[in-house]
C-alpha cells in the first residue's frame, strides 16, 4: 500500500482511501447535478417587470452618455485615460513583484473593504491585482453615472442604484475562482466544502420553486411559540384579519389604560418577540401594562378583493373596540410599526371625521405618511415595477411574499445575498441559528387589491399629504391626526426614511408631538432593548426645524430608547390598577400565544 505525505503533522493519508473518498464524493456530485438540474426545470415564472427596471430607463442612459460624447469628447477622453492609466499602473506592479521573483503584492492604501478581509486581498500578488481592477472597473462605472447628464434627479438615482447592483454581483468574492476563503476550505476539507455548498445550493433551489433564495437561518433552530415568540398570553378575539393576543401581566399592578400594538402584515409579528433578552412585547408587560398585539392572517388568493378598507374596518376599529370591551375603558393606547403604523394614522384620521374618541396616543414606529421622499425602497416604486406587481396581483390575487422578502434583500445585497451564498454554497457553511434571520425568511403575502392601493395612492401619488387618500367612503387626511404622538424613527432605515418620518409627524395636526431618532436601521433600531445599551438616540423638542437641523441641534443619549417612550406613555396610561388577566366572560381563551395565525400556511 502506498501513502501521501500531508502537510500537517507528518500525519499519513493512503492514496486508496484519498481516491474512495474521491470517488464517493464524484457520485454525490452526479446525484446532486440531477436534482440541480431537475429544479432548475421547475423554476417559476417571474415575470420580466418584476426583474429589472424597464429598458427606457437604460435606453435614457445611453442617449445621454452618447449625447456627451458627441458634444464633449474631451470629458469621455478624459475619463478613459484615467482609467486606463490605473489598469496599467495595476498590471505593471504585479507583473514586477512576479519578475523580481517576489510572490508579494506592492503596498496596497485602499480604503478598507468587508469583502476582502482576506490577509491574500493584500498580499498575494494575484488577488490583489484582481481586487484592484475590479475596484477600478467598479470606480470607473459609478463616475460614468454619476457624470451623465440629461436624467432628472429620480432616474439618476436609479440608474445609480441598480448599476451598483450589477457592480455588487460581479465582486471576485462572488466567483470560486477568486475566493481565497473559498478557495482555502476546498483544499483544506479536500473539496468536502464544495460537495456540502452544492448540497446547500441545491436544497434551496428545491424549497423555492427553482428560483435562488438563500437560506439566512437554520431552519430547523427554531419553532415559532416554543423557542421564539414566547411571552404567556391568550388569543381572545378572532376574525378572518387578524387574531388579537392578550399577554399575561407579569406586575401585581398595571396601568388602566391599555395597550395595542399593531405590526406590519408584510412581516409577522414576533419580531417584537423573539426572545425574552430582547422582546419588546415582554419588556412592555414587565413596565406594568395590559397589551394586547394583532397577529395579521397571511393571505390567499380568496383575499384578492381585501384592500385597505378592509385592514381599516375589520382590523383596526374592531381590535380596538374589541380591547375597549375586555378592559372596559373608553381609550386605549395605540402603537403602529411600518404599514401599520401608516394605517393607524389613516384610521385616526377616519375616526377624528367619525367622532370617534378611542385612541389616547398613537405611537409610530418606523413610519411614513410623508412619501414625498421614498427613500432607498423609492427604486423600486416606479410605474415599471408597480405596473408589474399590479398585473401579478390581478392574475393571482395576492403578491406572494417572494417578491417583497427579494425587494427587501437587494436594498442590502452584499449583506442579506451575496455574504450569506458565499458562505452557504462555495464554503458549505450552514446557516446560523440567528433569530432575527429566521424571522427575516418568515415571510407574508399581501392582499392583491391592498398592494395596489397603497403602491399607488400612498407610495407613488402620497395622497395622504397631498389633497386626501380616498378610503372606506371618505378622504383620510394628515392634518386630522390630532392625538398625542411619539415617532420614533431610525437613522440607517433602508425602508422608511427618517427623515420622510419626520416630516410626516411635522403635518399631523397634534398638538403634542413627539420625535425621537434611534441609532441603526429598521429593525435592529427598533428591537434593541436597554440590557443591550447599544446604537443610542437623539432628542429634540423643536419640530419645526428641517429634519437636518432638528440632528444637528438634537441632544444624543446613549442606550435604548425603550425607557424614554416608555416615560412618555406612562403620562398618557393612567393611574395603577389590579392586574387584568387575558379575555372576559365574552372572550374566553380561543388558542395560546402566539395563536395559530402566525404559524398558519396560506393556499396556493
Amino acid at each position: 500500500m502506498t501513502t501521501s505525505q500531508s502537510s500537517e503533522g507528518g500525519n499519513t493519508v493512503s492514496d486508496e482511501t484519498a481516491r474512495a473518498r474521491l470517488e464517493e464524493n464524484m457520485v454525490k456530485v452526479d446525484h446532486l447535478t440531477k436534482r440541480l438540474l431537475a429544479a432548475m426545470s421547475h423554476k417559476r415564472h417571474v415575470p420580466q417587470d418584476l426583474q429589472a427596471p424597464s429598458a427606457e430607463l437604460y435606453l435614457k442612459a445611453a442617449g445621454a452618455y452618447w449625447q456627451e460624447v458627441m458634444t464633449n469628447p474631451a470629458k469621455l477622453m478624459e475619463a478613459q485615460v484615467g482609467y486606463w492609466g490605473k489598469v496599467l499602473n495595476n498590471y505593471i506592479e504585479a507583473q514586477k513583484a512576479l519578475a523580481e521573483g517576489r510572490l508579494q503584492a506592492p503596498e496596497d492604501d485602499g480604503p478598507p473593504d468587508r469583502r476582502f478581509a482576506n490577509p491574500l486581498w493584500q498580499t498575494h500578488p494575484y488577488f490583489n491585482l484582481v481586487k484592484k481592477q475590479y475596484l477600478a472597473n467598479a470606480e470607473a462605472i459609478r463616475d460614468a453615472v454619476d457624470s451623465l447628464e440629461g436624467l432628472d434627479a429620480r432616474e439618476q438615482r436609479r440608474l445609480r442604484y441598480f448599476s451598483q447592483q450589477i457592480v455588487d454581483m460581479m465582486s471576485p468574492t462572488n466567483f470560486l475562482a477568486t475566493n481565497p476563503d473559498a478557495l482555502e476550505k476546498a483544499i483544506a476539507t479536500e473539496g468536502e466544502s464544495l460537495v456540502q455548498g452544492l448540497e446547500n445550493l441545491v436544497a434551496d433551489l428545491e424549497a423555492n420553486d427553482g428560483e435562488l433564495v438563500v437560506t439566512l437561518a437554520d431552519q430547523d433552530a427554531f419553532r415559532v411559540g416554543e423557542n421564539i415568540g414566547t411571552t404567556p398570553g391568550k388569543v381572545v378575539f378572532r376574525n378572518r384579519m387578524l387574531e388579537l393576543i392578550q399577554y399575561a401581566p407579569s406586575t401585581d399592578k398595571v396601568h388602566s389604560t391599555p395597550l395595542i400594538i399593531f405590526p406590519p402584515w408584510i412581516n409577522k409579528f414576533y419580531i417584537l418577540d423573539l426572545k425574552p433578552q430582547n422582546s419588546l412585547i415582554r419588556w412592555i408587560v414587565d413596565q406594568g401594562y395590559t397589551l394586547f398585539v394583532v397577529s395579521w392572517v397571511n393571505p390567499d388568493a380568496s383575499y384578492a378583493d381585501v384592500g385597505m378598507a378592509d385592514y381599516i374596518e375589520d382590523g383596526y376599529l374592531t381590535a380596538l373596540r374589541e380591547v375597549r370591551s375586555i378592559c372596559g375603558v373608553e381609550k386605549v393606547n395605540a402603537v403602529g410599526y411600518c404599514i401599520a403604523g401608516t394605517t393607524l394614522s389613516l384610521t385616526l384620521s377616519l375616526m377624528k371625521q367619525r367622532g370617534l374618541d378611542w385612541v389616547n396616543s398613537a405611537t409610530f414606529f418606523t413610519t411614513l405618511t410623508d412619501f414625498s421622499d421614498q427613500g432607498e425602497v423609492g427604486v423600486f416604486l416606479d410605474d415599471d415595477f408597480v405596473d408589474g406587481i399590479e398585473a401579478e396581483c390581478s392574475e393571482h390575487g395576492y403578491l406572494d411574499k417572494f417578491y417583497m422578502a427579494r425587494t427587501f434583500s437587494f436594498l442590502r445585497s452584499n449583506d442579506l445575498i451575496y455574504t450569506p451564498a458565499i458562505r452557504h454554497y462555495m464554503m458549505g457553511e450552514a446557516p446560523p441559528a440567528f433569530d432575527l434571520l429566521y424571522w427575516n425568511g418568515d415571510g407574508t403575502n399581501l392582499p392583491g387589491r391592498m398592494a395596489v392601493e397603497y403602491l399607488r395612492g400612498l407610495c407613488q401619488r402620497d395622497e395622504f399629504c397631498s389633497g386626501g387618500f380616498h378610503v372606506d367612503g371618505a378622504v383620510a387626511r394628515i392634518s386630522d391626526v390630532q392625538v398625542p404622538v411619539c415617532a420614533i424613527a431610525c437613522e440607517t432605515d433602508h425602508i422608511a426614511a427618517w427623515k420622510s418620518s419626520y416630516r410626516g409627524v411635522q403635518k399631523m395636526g397634534a398638538a403634542e408631538r413627539k420625535f425621537i431618532l434611534a441609532g441603526s436601521g429598521h429593525i435592529a433600531g427598533i428591537v434593541n432593548p436597554p440590557v443591550k445599551n447599544k446604537y443610542g438616540y437623539w432628542l429634540n423638542d423643536d419640530l419645526s426645524l428641517t429634519p437636518e437641523d432638528w440632528k444637528d441641534a438634537a441632544t444624543a443619549h446613549e442606550g435604548s430608547w425603550w425607557p424614554e417612550w416608555e416615560a412618555w406613555l406612562r403620562g398618557k396610561s393612567g393611574r395603577k390598577i389590579a392586574a387584568r388577566s387575558p379575555g372576559d366572560s365574552t372572550h374566553p381563551a380561543l388558542a395560546d400565544a402566539p395563536g395559530t395565525y402566525v404559524i398558519a400556511v396560506p393556499e396556493d
